[in-house]
């Protein structure tokens, strides 16, 4: 397990690492930000239903496709406008469906996944798009940085530190395998993965020391929670993994779990902290 674990993360953190620093002329990050939307909604779709029915799943992922497109061109079409439309037109398609059991619940599903994954996503790839400050002119590159490093730091905190002495259990319910020793770890490493963006390098945000550990903190957690929203996501559907296109973590899903809400997280501080 832990093998498959590392195997995977040799691959995977160079190829998003490498596609966050490169934006021009061809927005890296957005097109992967894109394809893994994609791929991690149908995910959601396979294991709550939705995959059954081939229109639905369809419109599904073009709404959600349509979130991060949203993010390279924000002044092309209004949120709003997006909710209402996709919405509507979905609840369209659903009248001319032929009825069936549970076609309503997959409907609902099927709204539910793209504003999960394309539409809290979607905050990620925004981040990455915004132009920084005069002394800060890559704040948006690094700040996308910060949330999947901080992330990663209080994962692989969480991990070892839960498997090694964890005894009291947070969510035996959702997630067994969870402790509050693992949890109090990764707030640990998220906060001090962030203080380290403060150093001067290549990297470095505009935050003073006690900003980004709390902004440290609030990724790990943030994206706990969201480990968790998803185990209780796949416990309710009877599934360990979302998908197997990552040995050792499960789907793209399950690693997407924490980064959809730290990527929240993070824009929102950008906005009301940075700017």
């Amino acid at each position: 397990m832990l093998k498959n674990r590392l195997l995977t993360a040799l691959w995977a953190i160079p190829l998003v690492l490498v596609a966050i620093w490169f934006s021009t002329p061809i927005p890296w990050f957005i097109i992967l930000a894109g394809v893994v939307a994609v791929v991690g909604v149908y995910e959601f779709y396979r294991i709550t239903g939705v995959a059954k029915s081939l229109p639905l799943t369809i419109f599904g992922v073009i709404f959600t496709a349509l979130f991060i497109v949203r993010a390279y061109y924000p002044g092309t079409i209004g949120l709003p406008i997006l909710l209402a439309t996709g919405v509507g037109l979905s609840l369209t398609v659903l009248i001319f469906l032929p009825k069936e059991e549970g076609l309503y619940a997959r409907w609902a599903y099927m709204v539910g996944g793209a504003l999960y994954v394309g539409f809290l996503l979607s905050f990620l790839a925004a981040t990455r798009l915004e132009p920084g400050t005069m002394a800060f002119p890559n704040a948006g590159r690094d700040f996308v940085y910060l949330a999947l490093l901080s992330t990663f730091g209080s994962d692989t905190a969480a991990y070892f530190v839960g498997k090694a002495i964890g005894k009291h259990k947070m969510a035996p319910s959702i997630s067994p395998h969870k402790t509050w020793e693992g949890a109090v770890a990764g707030l640990a490493g998220g906060g001090l993965v962030a203080w380290l963006f403060t150093l001067a390098t290549p990297l470095q945000v505009p935050l003073n020391w006690w900003q980004a550990i709390l902004l440290g903190l609030l990724v790990s957690a943030f994206g706990q929670v969201g480990d968790l929203a998803e185990s209780l996501l796949k416990r309710n559907c009877g599934v360990k993994d979302s998908g197997v296109l990552m040995p050792g973590h499960g789907g793209i899903l399950d690693r997407l779990d924490s980064v959809l809400f730290a990527g929240v997280v993070v824009y929102l501080w950008y906005i009301w902290v940075v700017l």
